[in-house]
């Protein structure tokens, strides 16, 4: 048989047995790859790097088909070359304008409003909200430069800490239920005035424990754990234009198991930005034990992946 001839049979197997497995799998293979377009419902509510787009649904996810095409994510789903949870926020890519001073700039400190004071703890606890379902708390520490904890947000704060959670029960109109659990800690130092560095650490968990019914009929429970850190992310502060991040990183992870019909299925994926000085980060995305190294255009721009 001819070199040519065993190329071609063997390309015509590897598309055959591709084909098995997507059929053998099913909606469930297809659907499992939506879970990481959003976040778990009320991650919004907390503090964390994903965006602005679907992340702010604040919904538990329902599963359906794929909407990535037929290589993206899990054989449908998110791909090699998006992002998940919605996409990063602005802050993160430089896409917020700059301002010097505790309530300008990126990651600029919180309203203080309806928030207590406590000079034993040194911290503001501020009064619960609640939203949609969930209850959202915030515990805020202000400190000056030298460390002295502060009472309100004036020129002199030059570091803002916010603890955050956002626990509850939420539904969709389909009856999909969900326990959510969110929390967040994140601290910004380099706020006050004339501070020409502002540096963010920080971290976020959140997990959406939902039940119903997938589009076809089928019942289902999902798991959607989700991880967030944020590790000295710098960010140089100008008057007059925004700045991107000059170092640090960030790192994403969500794990999520779906069970339909007592058939169990796992899937995890992990991004990780690296910031470098230039105006691309690097991106790295593991999903299922498959890693690709992008590049990550600032301050907007769509990851370029090898």
């Amino acid at each position: 048989m001819s070199r040519t001839r065993i190329l071609t049979v063997a390309l015509t197997a590897s598309v055959v047995g591709l084909a098995a497995c997507i059929d053998a799998t099913g909606p469930q293979m297809l659907s499992l790859g939506d879970a990481f377009f959003t976040a778990p419902a009320g991650f919004n509510q907390v503090s964390s790097s994903m965006g602005p787009g679907d992340a702010s649904s604040g919904l538990p996810w329902q599963p359906e088909r794929g909407r990535g095409g037929p290589m993206g994510g899990m054989m449908g789903g998110l791909g090699m070359g998006s992002m998940m949870g919605g996409g990063m926020d602005p802050a993160f890519l430089g896409g917020v304008s700059a301002g010097r001073g505790p309530d300008r700039g990126p990651f600029a400190a919180t309203e203080t409003a309806n928030c207590t004071f406590s000079a034993a703890t040194g911290d503001l606890t501020c009064a619960s909200v609640g939203r949609d379902g969930l209850t959202v708390t915030r515990i805020l520490t202000l400190k000056t430069a030298s460390g002295a904890a502060q009472s309100k947000l004036d020129s002199t704060t030059n570091s803002v800490r916010t603890r955050m959670t956002a626990n509850g029960s939420v539904q969709r109109r389909d009856s999909v239920t969900a326990t959510v659990q969110n929390a967040s800690d994140r601290t910004v130092t380099g706020l006050a005035v004339g501070s020409t560095l502002r540096t963010v650490n920080g971290t976020a968990r959140g997990s959406e424990n939902s039940t119903g019914k997938t589009r076809d009929g089928k019942s289902f429970t999902a798991v959607r754990t989700m991880g967030d850190t944020t590790t000295g992310l710098t960010i140089p502060v100008e008057n007059g234009r925004p700045t991107y991040p000059t170092a640090g990183s960030v790192v994403r992870a969500m794990k999520v198991v779906m069970t339909v019909d007592g058939t169990t299925t796992t899937s995890l994926r992990r991004e990780v930005v690296t910031y470098n000085g230039s105006a691309t980060a690097t991106l790295v995305i593991t999903h299922d034990g498959t890693s690709k190294t992008c590049s990550l255009p600032l301050p907007s721009g769509r990851p370029s992946c090898q």
